[in-house]
């Protein structure tokens, strides 16, 4: 045991058997330091700091880590909540130093108490090569690491007598001294490399939005000419962008889009859910096969349009969205199948479209009228000898007659010979489903969704995982052969995204445990040894070559998928392994977006979600509390992109950002994170909203 086993302070009891010699903040420990002649480490946290306990267990627990800090400098533990006024100190020489600041806070000081380096939290790599970066330069530049703490010193006492001064004076604020760069020439780097990644994400997703820009297609929506596919992981990363920027272009450009694609013939204006594609440029007629994957992508993308525009439209065609996947693709075991044909009776389309004496044979004449006008069916049709695919260019006042009159139509075609369904079950779309079904089910309010998505996440654990490993499809319950329906990288990420999104809309703690394990096999198994994927394993069947895609195409690509999927996992679990990862498996994205934007719509997203941190966010307390209900929506309601969830009662912590975390005077708590840096907890929904809406 260390210095700290006295304390009275959790948050120092929490350390005080860690293997690195901590001292309290006191004169003993600064008198240490001179006496060694070594730097001074701080590092200052409170019990409920989740990331505070990620580099706690990453680097203070570590033998080796803290051999390095203990032989390099002398290391002082504070609790923020017992010493506001160092806390205050150096949280201020820290954000002048970095731009930012935020819990667990890590300074390195002089004997004096100078601070001469400022940052928050950092991987244990990267700390333990810090610590020594720090000790070579107290030995080797002594005079200039003295000169910058001085310096520091000087600039932060100058700034605060301004501050001061202005308070009292009400004139402008004090000044803003430039800490950063002083002819040290990177003697400090941490080498953790976010600021130079997020500059490059920056750049990529600027030069996207205008390159899609020069391919929408304004006049009709979506992007280039005839056939025209739903652009659903462009239109995710377009949401994304905006939210981020408040580009008007992205919302444009995406909105457009959707309007357009849910109006037109590849909606299903019945039924619901959409067609693969369509034919022509318009949208008028699509390739009739419906996909469960373009569904489930799509569901996701119009809820992600309604959070931010609040367009009924896209909150209608969300909803019905899933109602079609329930009710169409749904399997007895709980699953979601593939696709339904295009054809029935031979004829590509025919249960689908309609002409007008059709319609005056299902509704009589008068409702024929207004549907044929309402739908856009015509006697030339749009379609094959006379036929109408069914459009919906603008709502009606009348809306009772609406649903009444499609109520009737889709009556009377559930008469007609219905296309055929290929119900195997195929983990990767899946994955996607149950994404979209838990997060509409949330936002919706339809515990009916988030109950599907739990059964097909339950499928997918015993029928699909097989001795840790993935196979790719079921059917009737059954999986098919290992050798031959061996999971690829997209069924690893789409699936372990899927659990984590139902761990955090669910509170089920076990899902993000499994998304943990899939991850684990896709980096050893898929990973080519320079941070990028293969599709296949290395295990699997021999090919002439191993194949490796990272574009996009009908759905995201494995690599993207994965980088998404890791981004996820590395928030939720406080992992810079896995956040590594997927910045690595990012590092096409460059090169593709720059040549084809269309075929990266996933990376971009992902490279969205990493400029927006992801936040983070721990609610904490009992569903059968109406504010903690209120807390939950509101999380996801209000997230920035791709951010993650956690949802805990307070008394276990299984996902560990919600370790530490308790309700705050007895009320139901939400934490906000970003980037392994904490805000204090919140307990309303407009403190929530504020906390989620602070720049990234």
């Amino acid at each position: 045991m260390n210095r700290l086993r006295n304390s009275t302070s959790p948050y120092l009891l929490q350390h005080a058997d860690n293997p690195v010699d901590w001292w309290p903040w006191s004169g003993q420990a600064f008198a240490e330091a001179a006496r060694r002649d070594v730097p001074v480490l701080l590092s200052v946290g409170y019990a409920a700091c989740h990331w505070c306990h990620v580099m706690a267990h990453e680097s203070f627990e570590d033998p080796r880590t803290a051999a390095l800090v203990n032989e390099h400098v002398v290391a002082v533990k504070v609790d923020r909540e017992e010493r506001p006024d160092v806390d205050a100190v150096y949280m201020t020489a820290t954000q002048a130093m970095t731009g930012q600041g935020g819990w667990p806070m890590t300074v390195f000081m002089t004997p004096d108490r100078e601070p001469f380096f400022c940052g928050t939290y950092f991987p244990r790599d990267h700390f333990g090569q810090l610590v020594l970066n720090i000790s070579r330069a107290w030995r080797d530049h002594r005079e200039d690491v003295a000169d910058r703490a001085k310096q520091i010193v000087t600039a932060l006492a100058e700034n605060a007598s301004a501050t001061a001064r202005a308070l009292r004076d009400g004139g402008p604020g004090g000044t803003d001294p430039t800490l950063v760069g002083d002819g040290l020439g990177g003697e400090f780097s941490d080498g953790f490399g976010d600021d130079q990644t997020g500059a490059q994400f920056r750049e990529v997703t600027d030069a996207a939005v205008a390159s899609l820009d020069r391919e929408y297609d304004g006049a009709r929506g979506g992007f280039g000419g005839a056939p025209k596919f739903p652009p659903s992981m462009v239109l995710e990363f377009l949401l994304r962008h905006h939210q981020r920027t408040g580009s008007p272009d992205a919302l444009r450009m995406a909105d457009g889009s959707c309007e357009a694609m849910a109006r037109g013939g590849m909606y299903d204006q019945l039924g619901g859910g959409f067609a693969r594609y369509s034919v022509d440029a318009g949208w008028v007629v699509p390739h009739f096969e419906k996909m469960l994957y373009d569904n489930a992508l799509l569901a996701r993308v119009y809820l992600n349009l309604w959070r931010r525009t609040g367009s009924e439209l896209a909150r209608r065609v969300a909803e019905e969205t899933c109602d079609w996947m329930l009710r169409e693709l749904r399997t007895a075991e709980g699953g979601f199948a593939a696709s339904l044909d295009a054809d029935s009776e031979g004829e590509e389309g025919k249960f689908y479209v309609w002409r007008p004496a059709e319609l005056r044979a299902a509704l009589g004449a008068a409702d024929a009228e207004f549907a044929a006008r309402v739908f856009g069916v015509t006697e030339t049709g749009t379609f094959e000898r006379g036929a109408s695919v069914l459009q919906r260019h603008a709502d009606p006042e009348d809306t009772a007659r609406l649903a009444r009159v499609q109520n009737t139509l889709l009556n009377a075609r559930a008469s007609r010979v219905r296309p055929a369904r290929d119900d195997k079950v195929v983990a990767a779309w899946n994955g996607l489903a149950i994404s979209a079904f838990a997060e509409c089910g949330l936002l919706l309010g339809r515990p009916d969704f988030i109950a599907a998505a739990r059964d097909a996440a339950a499928l997918l654990v015993a029928v699909h995982l097989a001795d840790g490993r993935l196979i790719r499809t079921s059917r009737d319950g059954t999986a098919g052969a290992a050798a031959s329906t061996a999971g690829v990288l997209e069924d690893y990420a789409c699936v372990a995204e899927g659990f984590l999104t139902l761990s955090g809309v669910t509170g089920e703690a076990r899902w993000m445990t499994l998304a943990g394990e899939v991850l684990e096999v896709a980096l050893a198994a898929f990973g080519d040894g320079a941070g990028g994927f293969y599709d296949t394993a290395a295990d699997g069947e021999p090919l002439i070559f191993r194949p490796a895609d990272p574009a996009d195409n009908a759905t995201p690509s494995g690599a993207f998928a994965v980088a998404g999927a890791l981004l996820s996992y590395s928030a939720l679990a406080g992992s810079a392994r896995h956040r590594e990862a997927a910045a690595a498996a990012l590092g096409v994205l460059p090169a593709i977006a720059a040549r084809y934007p269309r075929a990266a719509g996933m990376g971009l997203a992902v490279a969205e979600a990493w400029l927006a941190g992801p936040a983070e966010i721990a609610v904490v307390g009992s569903l059968a509390d109406e504010r903690t209900r209120a807390l939950h929506e509101t999380a996801l309601h209000a997230a920035t992109p791709g951010a993650v969830l956690a949802l805990g009662d307070g008394t276990e912590a299984a996902v560990p950002l919600l370790t530490g975390r308790a309700l705050v005077n007895g009320e139901p708590a939400a934490y906000v994170c970003r980037q392994f840096t904490c805000l204090a907890p919140v307990t309303t929904p407009e403190q929530l909203r504020k906390a989620l809406a602070v720049p990234s």
